[in-house]
């Protein structure tokens, strides 16, 4: 069942409504009195006969006529009384008010899950329970205690916190923002962020969808909804509680990595979703998707009349990977002959209209840009000077727009008082206006960034050929043996399968092992420990490398023996592999963590000691395709390391990216994997093989 209910519904009971202002349910009254709600309100109140100057009734049951959404705000314990009632005459859709349910603890818990018995049963929606209530400007319906309605608008905004909403709601007034619809989701015991994304991708009211989110219920649909929504809508989020210091106990270091603040930056990405910092960020950009078109590129022009300020924004623009548009000769041509501008202007990007600017000035600037095919986004800049006139010059932003309304105008009038009529201006205008060139650079990037999201090609994931049937016999081999934190040796065999290539090796007892199978696979050889106790190999004495004879083996096998026992007590060592050696090429780490909302998130990062030194990792949920494989080592900062930066020779890029393109495949084909780790995985010159030169794995116990 859709939401229509919530937002336009034909009749409206709030049961609860109290004669008491101050009272919440007073409160909820006075609002849909205050909004002229076009269709009957019906207070509910056994013991009173009239509130507000409307009749008051003792139960639902009493209206005596059909009501299609009911508001609750009785206490707890009285919900599912009120919810039972509202089966029996058929309501379609309740916003319950009332506090006290999960949040909390398990009494609150059991009355959460009855309620939503009894409401599934009757095919009743819901939405709360611990909300603040849903708003839709334009249907005149304010069926929350969040204050005044707010003007009608195209942005549809949502909030796990009903605070958060109402502050929402205050601040929007002093920007001047309008809404479609608000909802306030509280508990989401039944309407969570999926079916408000959901209702508000479809409403044609909504240009762009904002929200607030403290958790997401399920990671795998949200990736899924949202990705399929921002095809149509941007959906700008800002998602709290990311932190979780400490939330898991994880082996690997893909694992200890992986934050919940990785999670959502990653997954965000993947759907399209635009992440915002703070609520300032997320009006800013709400103000640019709901009044501009999106940008065709990156390419940005600015205009000020004063060098400073194009200065911060010249800043700006290249700090957060933008462009400054190269204007084309017309354009030049078009400026350097106009009479205003001749002689008394800075002709390039930022163009420097000087101090004196007139609007006319400014009006023939925008405009020469507007029509520039080189120019994706104008940026306005004015600084109110004694000569200037900057409400006139709102004005000719606001008439060129609408003469030229293809590509998006973006305006920075720095100031207080000697801009605020102006500032005015463009609002009414629908003009996104901005304090500081940083915020409009900053929208600009936002809208940007999606545009670009929207054009990207169908996710196409590519299946190699593996032996899938070899893993599967090696995974259940160790799970009937109660192995979850498989071997070096266990973890090649399964990466083996899959297309890697693995050093020559195999696990020894004793010294004399150790070097039979160094005879058998030639000298030089590593040594490193097996134990699941170890997990930084070079710190304890783990790892000998560049051992030449036999000799060499024996000694760097009875000392690894000796010594490790006492670096790490109680350490269960099960063995110590012997292989070949590897070199030749860079460094890098192939992982993997399974995240419980998001399920497998894929991690790069420069290998060796340096992964957890520099952090300098990349995040990307699988299934992978080719480019966002890629993606991923584009964003890191050692990038360039691996291109080959300062003359040295660079690697083979796309060797990596099947690399992860092939875990992505193993981990998606085996859900019992835990977490994962190739490191170090090397990698040398164009057409050189990778080798996967150590790893290790964990399985689910759950999946036993």
């Amino acid at each position: 069942m859709s939401l229509e209910y919530f937002f336009n519904p034909q009749s409206v009971a709030i049961v609860g409504a109290s004669r008491k202002q101050g009272r919440v349910g007073y409160e909820i009254l006075s609002a849909m009195k205050k909004s002229q709600f076009p269709g009957p309100v019906f207070p509910v109140n056994p013991s009173a006969d009239n509130i507000l100057d409307m009749k008051c009734y003792r139960d639902l049951k009493s209206i005596g006529q059909s009501v299609e959404l009911v508001i609750i705000v009785v206490a707890a314990k009285f919900v599912s009384k009120v919810m039972q009632q509202c089966a029996e005459i058929g309501v379609k859709a309740v916003v319950i008010i009332s506090s006290g349910f999960k949040e909390s603890g398990p009494k609150g818990a059991a009355r959460e899950k009855e309620v939503l018995r009894i409401a599934r049963s009757a095919n009743i929606r819901v939405i709360g329970p611990n909300c603040i209530g849903v708003i839709a400007p334009a249907n005149k319906l304010n069926a929350s205690f969040a204050g005044d309605m707010p003007k009608a608008g195209n942005i549809g905004y949502f909030s796990q916190s009903g605070s958060i909403l109402a502050a929402i709601i205050d601040m929007a007034k002093d920007f001047d923002m309008g809404f479609s619809k608000l909802v306030s989701i509280g508990n989401k015991a039944d309407v969570d962020e999926l079916d408000v994304i959901k209702a508000l991708g479809e409403d044609e009211d909504t240009k762009v969808i904002a929200g607030y989110l403290e958790t997401i219920r399920d990671g795998d649909a949200f990736i899924r909804q949202a990705e399929q929504i921002s095809r149509k809508k941007p959906i700008l989020l800002l998602k709290s509680g990311v932190t979780e210091a400490g939330a898991r106990a994880a082996s690997s270091h893909t694992g200890r990595l992986a934050e919940s603040e990785n999670a959502y930056e990653c997954i965000f990405e993947r759907a399209g979703v635009i992440r915002c910092e703070s609520i300032k960020a997320q009006f800013d950009y709400a103000r640019a998707f709901a009044h501009e078109p999106c940008p065709a590129g990156q390419e940005v022009a600015v205009i000020a009349n004063a060098g400073g300020a194009g200065i911060m924004a010249t800043d700006a623009i290249e700090r957060l990977k933008l462009s400054l548009a190269t204007l084309s000769d017309d354009t030049i041509s078009t400026l350097a002959l106009s009479e205003e501008l001749a002689n008394v202007a800075n002709i390039s990007n930022p163009i420097d209209l000087l101090g004196d600017a007139l609007a006319s000035r400014y009006e023939i600037a925008i405009r020469a840009t507007l029509n520039d095919a080189n120019v994706d986004t104008v940026l306005v800049l004015l600084s109110p000077h004694a000569m200037t006139e900057c409400e006139e010059t709102a004005h000719a932003i606001v008439k060129v727009a609408k003469e030229i309304p293809n590509k998006p105008i973006l305006a920075c009038f720095l100031g207080a008082s000697r801009v605020a009529d102006a500032v005015e201006v463009l609002r009414k205008g629908r003009i996104p206006i901005y304090d500081s060139p940083e915020s409009a650079v900053a929208a600009i990037r936002a809208m940007s960034t999606y545009s670009s999201w929207c054009k990207r090609p169908k996710r196409v994931v590519k299946l190699f050929s593996v032996n899938r049937r070899k893993a599967e016999r090696v995974i259940e081999r160790n799970v009937r043996k109660n192995n979850f934190e498989l071997s070096e040796m266990a973890t090649k065999e399964i990466l083996q399968a899959y297309g890697f290539v693995i050093p020559r090796g195999d696990v020894a007892n004793t010294a004399e092992q150790a070097v039979n199978i160094a005879d058998q696979i030639g000298y030089p050889v590593a040594l490193k420990v097996w134990s699941p106790e170890i997990i930084h190999k070079t710190d304890v004495g783990a790892v000998k490398i560049g051992l030449n004879t036999p000799q060499d083996v024996m000694d760097a096998f009875d000392l690894m023996m000796y010594r490790i026992p006492k670096k790490v007590p109680n350490v269960n060592i099960r063995g110590i592999v012997v292989e070949e050696m590897c070199g030749g090429g860079r460094e890098v780490i192939l992982g993997m963590s399974r995240d419980l909302r998001f399920g497998p998130l894929m991690m790069f990062g420069m290998g060796g000691k340096l992964v957890e030194i520099l952090e300098d990792v990349a995040f990307y949920p699988a299934p992978l395709t080719a480019d966002e494989a890629k993606e991923m080592l584009i964003r890191t900062q050692t990038y360039d390391l691996l291109t080959g930066a300062r003359g040295e020779q660079g690697v083979d890029i796309d060797a990596i990216a099947e690399g992860l393109q092939r875990l992505s495949q193993l981990v998606t084909e085996f859900p019992q994997i835990k977490e994962i780790d190739i490191n170090p995985f090397i990698v040398g010159p164009q057409g050189t093989t990778p080798i996967a030169v150590d790893a290790m794995m964990t399985l689910e116990q759950s999946n036993q």
